[in-house]
């Protein structure tokens, strides 16, 4: 079982993602900006290691053989699945001295739960097939049906006054959580590699997903974790290649 940090000590984190076609920079990950976001938003200090795919160095093969990142070293202590990283993170690095950032409804984590993969079957099919893009749409029609629906502790049960559309910043309130960890990585590469190579914008009516990114965008923790877009686009160059 993890132990809490113990109070005025900083423990030692270094966190390996993946890099980019330079070797050096940021690549296209999601897993690896969403641990990259949650360390961030932890507020506690930690290093950020890339590491090259194509020449992978000896200590990092000794390190973590046959693991691809992310994976992470807390004080000195290996730890590989990155789902287990974030619970771990959650649990260890608690309040008070570091914030909460599990979200306080379900579903802020379930409702975008399908967009990625009807994206991946949708930038992989040929661009006069709407199968695969419709699908797509629906997932986004549903995130921005719960984005602009007023979240129970929003509700005012004392005011006359019905709150018909949310003006929340992000899924589960107004702060960043790990539910927004997980989906914002996906929604940007999203926006970068469906407008690239299938001409798709996200559609301007769906205006609770475009407030819910331009308020992302805003945010460090998120703007400065994401990949160039030429990461993304370089990325799907060979998933597009293989259309049918």
């Amino acid at each position: 079982m993890a132990l809490r940090q113990d109070a005025g000590k900083e423990p030692s984190i270094e966190l390996f993602i993946k890099a980019g076609h330079d070797g050096q920079n940021v690549g296209n990950c999601p897993f690896c900006q969403r641990l990259f976001m949650v360390l961030w938003l932890k507020g506690v200090k930690f290093t950020v290691t890339t590491v090259d795919m194509k020449k992978k160095p000896a200590e990092l093969k000794d390190l973590a053989p046959g693991t691809n990142p992310p994976f992470l070293l807390y004080n000195g202590d290996l730890k590989t699945d990155f789902i287990k990283i974030e619970d771990f993170l959650e649990l260890t690095l608690a309040p008070p001295r570091y914030p909460h950032l599990s979200p306080q409804n379900k579903e802020s984590f379930d409702v975008g739960a399908d967009i990625f993969a009807k994206f991946s079957a949708y930038i992989k099919s040929t661009t006069t097939n709407t199968y695969h893009e419709t699908a797509l749409l629906r997932e986004f029609k549903r995130l921005d049906i719960y984005l602009n629906a007023s979240l129970p502790q929003e509700i005012d049960h004392n005011s006359r006054v019905d709150m018909l559309v949310s003006n929340r910043k992000f899924l589960d309130g107004d702060h960043l959580t790990l539910a927004d960890c997980n989906l914002l990585p996906k929604l940007h590469v999203i926006k970068i590699a469906a407008k690239k190579y299938c001409d798709f914008d996200i559609p301007a009516q769906f205006t609770g997903v475009w407030r819910y990114l331009q308020n992302a965008y805003e945010r460090e923790e998120f703007r400065h974790t994401c990949p160039a877009n030429i990461e993304i686009e370089k990325a799907y160059l060979d998933v597009v290649g293989k259309r049918k």
